[in-house]
């Protein structure tokens, strides 16, 4: 273990996708997991994840080899729901979503901390989740996002029952469906609505290296656009409107308006991801699509790209069948298939303080950043919620050839573990 000294802090949070911005860490926040850690059964908490090395890498090896496919989470939440039980929380239950949430009672009976990774991958169904070892490297689709994730949270669940920490909050270890891609955030939206359990705090695991903490939630909407046409011979039906050529000037037109809106401002950012349609060279297509996303950190920001998007669609069908000669006009369907918001949590708030102060604890530079992750949702509803990373070395997120090393990977688990007590509390002393 790391052991650092609590001191007045000014720093730049940096994130690959956001411009640094000045934090202060609180000085009290520091104090506070210095008490925590000055606890015996703390200590042998954090110990305890150390000697569970051997088991963690067991459960990431095979929850990374049970398929996980988005909207296919069933067998990997079936395992991952029995390893929580045998690891010792009062009740697992899966919801009528997919989610995975096993509870562990504290003593207080009231305020209730989460601590979550995402069960679910980007890789299609046939995909081989097979894990290979290359010296110290694990090799597999999806062993670092976000099964390692996953890994972390039964850990300090081990850790807890090891130890018999106790908490006055009560704890939720989760494992959600639907983070990546078209899920939308479907997991997670469903555990914050309105008749949903209850949530005071949220941490999810997810990403990189420890000291990185997620406090902001990089919105984004994602739209599937089909334009229709009767489709023809592309030369005797010649004259006919064109989905491929209104889907064109649609593109051409955003593209140049949104160029320009981008330029300036919070950082946005649009991508025209896929485009398809038609069945011939020498056919007339009777559709053409195309998938985009937009993205933005700041909320009015990605209303402005959207309408600009909105306006660019509407106007380039309607140009294209006024150029028709013959035929019924072109129509177009815009589907929203992604609503994820935007928003940002106060770097002063005690969560972000607290996970500020564990990491430096650990000898770890606390960063702070945006991203795009299942505490989008709780921060744009005003709760408490970031996102710390999962730890270790790793690379090729999103591919076949995803990799993770254990670079001293209990200290993110064990940086869980003290972020999930500073936020839960430790009971009061009963009175002599």
């Amino acid at each position: 273990m790391r052991i650092t000294h609590p001191i007045f802090v000014l720093f730049f949070s940096v994130s690959s996708m956001t411009r640094p911005a000045l934090a202060f860490q609180d000085p009290r926040f520091a104090g506070e997991i210095m008490a925590l850690v000055g606890e015996s059964d703390v200590q042998q908490a954090l110990q305890t994840i150390r000697e569970l090395e051997p088991e963690t890498e067991r459960d990431h090896i095979l929850l990374t080899q049970i398929a996980a496919p988005p909207f296919m989470e069933q067998e990997r939440a079936r395992r991952f729901a029995e390893l929580l039980r045998d690891a010792g929380a009062d009740s697992v239950a899966i919801d009528g979503e997919g989610n995975v949430i096993a509870l562990r009672h504290g003593t207080g009976r009231g305020r209730v901390v989460a601590l979550a990774g995402h069960m679910d991958t980007v890789f299609p169904e046939g995909t081989d989740v097979s894990v290979q070892r290359r010296g110290d490297t694990l090799s597999a689709p999806g062993i670092g996002d976000d099964t390692r994730g996953l890994a972390v949270v039964l850990t300090v669940l081990r850790a807890l029952e090891a130890a018999q920490v106790s908490t006055e909050a009560d704890l939720l270890f989760i494992g959600t469906v639907g983070e990546e891609g078209l899920g939308d955030l479907r997991g997670v939206k469903h555990l914050f609505r309105d008749d949903g359990p209850r949530i005071d705090s949220w941490i999810a695991v997810d990403g990189g290296s420890v000291g990185r903490i997620v406090h902001r939630g990089l919105g984004s909407h994602r739209y599937r656009v089909t334009v229709n046409g009767p489709g023809g011979h592309s030369w005797g039906a010649f004259g006919l409107g064109n989905p491929s050529h209104a889907l064109s000037r649609a593109v051409h037109y955003f593209d140049d308006a949104a160029a320009a809106f981008v330029a300036q401002g919070p950082r946005t950012s649009y991508n025209i991801g896929r485009i398809g349609g038609g069945t011939s060279i020498n056919s007339i297509p009777f559709e053409a699509w195309m998938e985009v996303d937009m993205r933005s950190e700041s909320p009015v920001r990605l209303v402005g790209i959207d309408s600009i998007f909105q306006e660019a669609m509407q106007r380039a069908v309607r140009e294209q069948n006024d150029r028709r000669l013959d035929g019924p006009p072109l129509t177009v369907d815009i589907e929203m298939i992604g609503d994820r918001p935007s928003g940002t949590l106060d770097p002063q708030a005690p969560i972000v303080q607290r996970a500020m102060s564990a990491a430096r604890y650990l000898g770890v530079e606390p960063r702070l950043g945006v991203s795009s992750t299942d505490s989008n949702i709780p921060i744009a509803l005003g709760r408490p919620a970031i996102t710390i990373g999962r730890g270790g070395a790793g690379g090729g997120g999103h591919s076949p050839g995803e990799w993770w090393v254990n670079e001293d990977g209990y200290l993110a688990i064990q940086n869980a573990l003290l972020v999930v007590l500073a936020e839960a509390g430790l009971p009061s002393p009963m009175p002599d």
